[in-house]
């Protein structure tokens, strides 16, 4: 798997991005994870949406929380848009969270098994083979409309920038 140019740190220490960059533009690359039940999910499932990509580390951590429940308020608001929200952390860690924070807006699925999200859009961090923070906006014909990967892992994202390019379409 080749290295990313993209740079992340992670408390200020160098991280190393793996997979293949994803640009703006570019057609999103169709990807299975795993969601809730451990029923395959794909990218393609959501063809004709605009797909909102929450991408983090674990939910186990509070700055992942606290981007999956931004989320979850933010897609009520958004006309025909699903947000997936993606980590490596089992489905069952996954549903857990969800259910206690009362989530139900968002869809959760997990790149532990294959790291196929992870590959084809450049979010493996290889030191721990988790994926680092950021934000994918696709539109309806699966075009890339806006990329983040968050430079310090440990910040949020923009959700106002990834938010305006959802409003605008």
């Amino acid at each position: 798997m080749k290295e990313s140019s993209v740079k992340v740190t992670f408390a200020g220490n160098p991280l190393t991005l793996l997979g293949n960059e994803i640009k703006v533009g570019d057609k999103a690359p169709d990807f299975v994870a795993v969601g809730a039940g451990l029923v395959p999910v794909k990218l393609s499932d959501f063809a004709g949406k605009t797909v909102i990509i929450a991408v983090y580390p674990s939910i186990d951590t509070n700055v992942c929380a606290a981007q999956n429940r931004r989320f979850n308020t933010e897609v009520n608001q958004l006309n025909d848009a699903v947000v997936l929200s993606v980590s490596c952390d089992l489905p069952f860690a996954q549903s857990r969270f969800c259910a206690a924070e009362g989530l139900v807006n968002i869809k959760t699925i997990s790149d532990h098994k294959d790291l196929d999200f992870g590959e084809k859009y450049g979010f493996i961090i290889k030191e721990l083979r988790l994926l680092t923070r950021g934000t994918v906006v696709i539109d309806k014909s699966g075009i890339v409309r806006y990329v983040e990967y968050v430079p310090e892992v440990t910040n949020e994202p923009n959700y106002e920038a990834a938010l305006a390019i959802v409003k605008g379409l």
